[in-house]
């Protein structure tokens, strides 16, 4: 039976991106990001859908916020859009950009949220790639230098601070296989990227200290890896893409090192930076969704592993198997391999998509999605009864919006957004997390 019984201190919130949800992209002195590029190259994104106008959250966010608040969450987690305050990634700040986000935060705090800030969400300056993105230093240097402005601007007010949003997903998408913006196919030679947002990460977590930020963390993307067989061969190919996944990042930022898998791959005067990447931090943000399936590579492949589906399980609509135990194992295993350097836990992200659509009757069906969210609630409560310290959880995600190469056809929202019409209607799901919230 479900275990659905959370301590009262227990923070319970939704997550957005910036980039997903904003729109107004030609607005308000915005730059233009990665994403921005991206979408306008043919083929990229599916149907040749586009940004610009998203779930129209830089003019609808009072609603957001009003829906947020009759949802009952303690939490609110966001992005600032870094080429809204930056058009060129460093240099003065835009004004109008500061502005938006005055007014949003201010709004989320009438409210009685707590506004969680994250500063990068994947949408890089285009200036900033230009000039080599996450495969120069230089971009470190110039996002501490973000951090410092909006630590500064913002700090007495946000309540918890992550600086930067999956970096895997930035290695990995971004510059390893070109999925995502800025689309580049680089395999191994992406390893660089992760190193360049680790230490932008340790640097932004002292530019944040520096500014009076109180609590100060990360959001990591975080899979569990499962060996098709039990077998040397595959076990070796699942420790090398663990290491790629998962400890590429944790490992540096809270043990000081990086796996030995990957070190051949690092640039040149890496370890110098550990002890920057290795800040203390106030919470530890992980971002759970699947496991990941591995075997052992076959003849030709250029890389130590190779990724195979997870079957047997039901899947969403953005192609993921729905497996909530294994987020309880995930939980363990990190209580397991970092013991007393592990902050304590929030589930910054978790979420699923399903073909959500607006009844006759003018609601929105969305059983899987309550079902998914008590399962996963379930693995979560059965890993705080074995002793990992999770503090609070954030359903990805409050709105329908764009997801990255795949458009608009998966809907992550407790809100249904039309997106003609731009009209918001909270589907089943947001009912049933609202009880849950309001009654915990």
């Amino acid at each position: 039976m479900e275990n659905l019984s959370f301590p009262r201190e227990f923070l319970w919130g939704v997550s957005t991106s910036a980039f997903q949800i904003e729109g107004a992209v030609d607005e308000g002195g915005r730059g233009p990001s990665i994403w921005d590029t991206f979408t306008k190259t043919p083929g990229k994104i599916a149907n040749g859908e586009h940004a610009r106008v998203a779930a129209d959250h830089y003019h609808r966010y009072p609603e957001d916020v009003a829906l947020m608040s009759d949802l009952g969450v303690g939490a609110y987690r966001f992005s600032f859009a870094w080429p809204r305050i930056l058009p060129d990634g460093k240099g003065a700040p835009n004004a109008e950009g500061l502005a938006f986000y005055d007014r949003l935060i201010d709004s989320v705090c009438e409210a009685g949220i707590a506004p969680v800030a994250t500063l990068y969400h994947w949408d890089t300056p285009q200036p900033v790639e230009d000039a080599g993105g996450w495969l120069v230093r230089d971009t470190a240097e110039w996002f501490a230098e973000y951090a410092a402005v909006m630590g500064e601007r913002f700090a007495d007010r946000v309540k918890m601070w992550i600086p930067l949003n999956e970096p895997m997903v930035m290695s990995i998408y971004g510059y390893a296989i070109g999925e995502y913006a800025p689309g580049k196919a680089l395999l191994l030679d992406a390893v660089p990227t992760a190193h360049h947002q680790n230490l932008a990460h340790g640097l932004a977590v002292q530019a944040l200290r520096a500014a009076g930020a109180a609590s100060i963390g990360t959001a990591n993307n975080h899979s569990p890896v499962w060996p098709e067989t039990g077998t040397e061969p595959e076990n070796a190919a699942a420790r090398w893409l663990d290491a790629l996944l998962n400890r590429l990042y944790a490992d540096p930022v809270l043990l000081g090192r990086y796996p030995g898998e990957l070190v051949e791959h690092l640039p040149a005067g890496f370890a110098d930076d550990l002890p920057t990447i290795a800040q203390p931090l106030d919470f530890y943000g992980v971002n759970y969704y699947e496991p990941q399936g591995v075997k052992a590579p076959g003849p030709g492949n250029p890389l130590p592993f190779e990724l195979r589906p997870i079957e047997g399980f039901p899947m969403t609509t953005n192609d993921s198997p729905i497996v909530p135990h294994a987020l309880r194992d995930l939980l363990l295993d990190f209580q397991g391999r970092y013991a007393d350097r592990l902050p304590p836990i929030y589930l910054t992200e978790n979420g699923c998509s399903f073909d959500d659509r607006v009844a006759e009757e003018g609601g929105v069906r969305d059983p899987e999605r309550i079902d998914f969210l008590v399962e996963h609630l379930s693995a979560v409560r059965a890993a705080m009864d074995a002793g990992v310290d999770v503090r609070g959880y954030f359903v990805w995600s409050l709105l329908d919006n764009f997801e990255w190469s795949k458009g608009y056809a998966p809907r992550f929202g407790l809100v249904h957004v039309d997106y003609e019409t731009l009209r918001r209607t909270p589907k089943d799901s947001f009912a049933w997390y609202r009880k849950l919230v309001r009654d915990d």
